[in-house]
């Protein structure tokens, strides 16, 4: 069955980096689009980031654009979220996300939180 699992979340200082990780499985993860999304308790989920299947093209949100960089390894069936000069508003439950077929498929998230 279709699964995506995060890491590389954690505990970092204001204007630090992490990167996450999104680990597909159970689909030819190379032939959609993914994204990643962000949530806060209380919030909506947020879209952050897409990237679509083959790499060239993404979208960031206004929040996080010049910041964040999101990329894919279709060898590795892995999708990246490259996160730099963190914020303490960047601090939330980060979910990687593909639409397959006509199902909407989310992994279980990783948290970033960013304080000093």
């Amino acid at each position: 069955q279709v699964q995506l699992v995060e890491s590389g979340g954690g505990l970092v200082q204001p204007g630090g980096s992490l990167r996450l990780s999104c680990a597909a499985s159970g689909f030819t993860s190379s032939d959609y689009p993914m994204r990643w999304y962000r949530q806060t308790p209380g919030k909506e989920r947020e879209l952050v980031a897409s990237i679509n299947s083959v790499g060239w093209h993404t979208n960031y949100a206004d929040s996080v654009k010049g910041r964040f960089t999101i990329s894919r390894d279709n060898a590795k069936s892995r999708v990246y979220l490259q996160m730099n000069s963190l914020k303490p508003e960047d601090t939330a439950v980060y979910f990687c996300n593909a639409w397959v077929g006509l199902h909407n498929y989310w992994g279980q998230g990783t948290q970033v939180t960013v304080s000093s």
